[in-house]
């Protein structure tokens, strides 16, 4: 079963989040998609996810997981360290959710947005899906 990440394609630190997850996941378990994209929309529409929803989203099988929690079950599947990350899952969710909050609003102030997009190696290009 393919675990489908959306991100924000013109965020700097979004698009340095997807690198970082794809040189830790060389079984290849995630694709990606663009919040923007029209890929990225369809399956948004296609989960139930709501269209307005501005932060990265896991889709795993039927299920969606919104902010700290696709952050969080990201992790659980990448190489190394990151799965012990897991013991988060026990902060509440409000709180959890609050930092990411709090990154994700200024997240364009400290990192910018990408004016262009990357041209990926065709065997990292064939993990999106826009």
């Amino acid at each position: 079963m393919a675990k489908i990440i959306l991100f924000d394609g013109i965020c700097n630190f979004c698009n340095d989040s997807v690198q970082f997850v794809i040189k830790r996941d060389p079984a290849s378990l995630f694709v990606f998609a663009s919040l923007q994209g029209e890929k990225g929309k369809e399956l948004l529409r296609k989960n139930l996810v709501p269209l307005e929803v501005d932060s990265l989203v896991l889709i795993e099988g039927d299920r969606y997981y919104l902010k700290s929690t696709a952050a969080l079950r990201i992790c659980r599947n990448l190489r190394g360290g990151w799965k012990l990350l897991q013991i988060f899952m026990f902060v509440p969710k409000p709180f959890r959710d609050g930092v990411y909050d709090f990154l994700a609003k200024n997240r364009y102030r400290w990192f910018g947005k990408k004016e262009s997009c990357e041209l990926p190696s065709l065997n990292i290009k064939k993990r999106f899906l826009d």
